[in-house]
């Protein structure tokens, strides 16, 4: 989720679900400990419970990152071993770690010893012309060995020569048999489904069948009124969040402002918002008002209220 799930996007989020657990874009250990990127790490305290996804590939500086992670109060620090980008290739982290399970072992083992929080691991199926029924058990056992509890399996190889990011979302098949032989020869550990999963009716199913959790990316930034609104009802059983989605924009009103005042831009905030009113009368012009306006350098919450009246006003009397 890099580039999407910053923290104005999680602060929005949190805003629709209590309970969903939130994941940082990717932050590289190389960023934190050598680059003293801290700013990377900070979020608000609104957002809990959040996830530090890390890459590296370095196990003393994974630990070091760890520790970082562990003292700005994240609830968990996630290892990313499954983003095939070729700027995370270069680095040596991401899915081409999927060919080494000892070196991410040894960096899961070291941020454990280091980090006084959880440590996860996000990773595929396999990449390019490993076979994941093979490479996936293998994978799971070494890390779980390193005394990993939890991992999020992306159902897809990753092709790292010959396929784009985007691309690697979308073409490799998707195989859920495989992840849910995972769960039954590893029962003790927590295993999330992640890849392909776009309404909480796959969720709950998948729920069902015996995984542990559910990750979903892309269905819950591009509709997250549909997702994460009612994620707490249908997934935790819990009562839904007393607000509408009009409710929604109006509690972001105050923090919008406050990043103006900071000096931000509305439209870095804004931008995750998009999506809010999906499927919903009147949707587009919302979306049109913002994308069109917010990067106006007198935009501010009224071009965020203006946006609401666009949408009524394109609403169908009845």
């Amino acid at each position: 989720m890099m580039d999407w799930t910053d923290r104005h996007c999680r602060y929005f989020h949190r805003l629709l679900s209590s309970r969903a657990l939130l994941y940082t874009e990717m932050v590289t250990s190389p960023a934190l400990v050598r680059g003293g990127a801290l700013h990377l790490l900070r979020f608000s305290p609104e957002e809990q419970p959040v996830a530090l996804q890390l890459g590296g590939s370095d196990p003393a500086e994974l630990a070091e990152a760890a520790c970082l992670g562990a003292e700005a109060g994240y609830a968990e620090i996630n290892l990313n071993v499954g983003c095939p980008s070729d700027r995370v290739q270069s680095g040596t982290f991401g899915a081409v770690l999927m060919r080494d399970p000892k070196l991410v072992a040894e960096c899961c083992a070291a941020m454990i010893k280091a980090s006084p929080i959880e440590v996860t691991v996000k990773c595929r199926i396999g990449v390019d012309d490993q076979e994941p029924s093979d490479v996936l058990p293998e994978f799971i056992a070494r890390v779980a060995g390193a005394g990993v509890s939890r991992f999020s399996i992306h159902a897809r190889k990753a092709w790292l020569q010959g396929l784009s990011p985007k691309e690697n979302r979308d073409i490799p098949p998707l195989d859920y048999d495989l992840v849910h032989q995972m769960k039954g020869l590893f029962p003790a550990l927590h295993l999330s489904l992640n890849g392909g999963v776009t309404t909480l009716d796959e969720a709950v199913a998948a729920l069902e069948r015996g995984m542990d959790g559910v990750m979903i990316g892309r269905a819950a930034y591009h509709q997250p009124g549909d997702i994460l609104m009612d994620a707490d009802r249908v997934i935790f059983g819990e009562a839904a969040l007393d607000r509408t989605r009009e409710d929604v924009v109006r509690a972001m009103l105050p923090y919008i402002e406050q990043h103006i005042d900071g000096g931000g831009k509305l439209g870095q905030v804004t931008r995750h918002m998009l999506g809010l009113f999906a499927g919903q009368p009147g949707a587009r012009h919302w979306k049109r008002h913002l994308s069109e306006n917010a990067h106006k350098s007198d935009a501010g919450a009224h071009t965020v209220l203006d946006a609401i009246d666009k949408m009524h006003a394109a609403r169908p009397v009845l």
